[in-house]
């Protein structure tokens, strides 16, 4: 994806993680805590404060891919988390 994802420092930079969020939603606000918490680096996007281009690519990749819509979405070293699931997200970074 050619986005323009804000990046998060971290104390650990050991994965790649990346969010595609909405600027509202408390699923998202809670996977973006849980992020600095565990003081992961980490890119993201608020999807619904991208330009109309954005959207559409997002929507080509979340359709590619077959990801539901359903937010956040979590791509951490390539593996797909849709929702907030802290037990996946967990899982994956540890």
């Amino acid at each position: 994806m050619n986005l323009e994802f804000k990046h998060v420092d971290g104390d650990r930079d050991d994965h790649s993680v990346r969010l595609l969020t909405l600027s509202t939603c408390i699923h998202c606000k809670q996977a973006k805590r849980l992020m600095k918490e565990l003081r992961v680096s980490y890119e993201y996007i608020d999807v619904d404060l991208s330009s109309m281009e954005e959207k559409r690519e997002i929507g080509r990749f979340l359709k590619e891919n077959g990801i539901p819509i359903i937010f956040p979405v979590i791509i951490i070293d390539g593996e797909i988390i849709t929702g907030y699931r802290e037990d996946k997200i967990h899982k994956l970074l540890d």
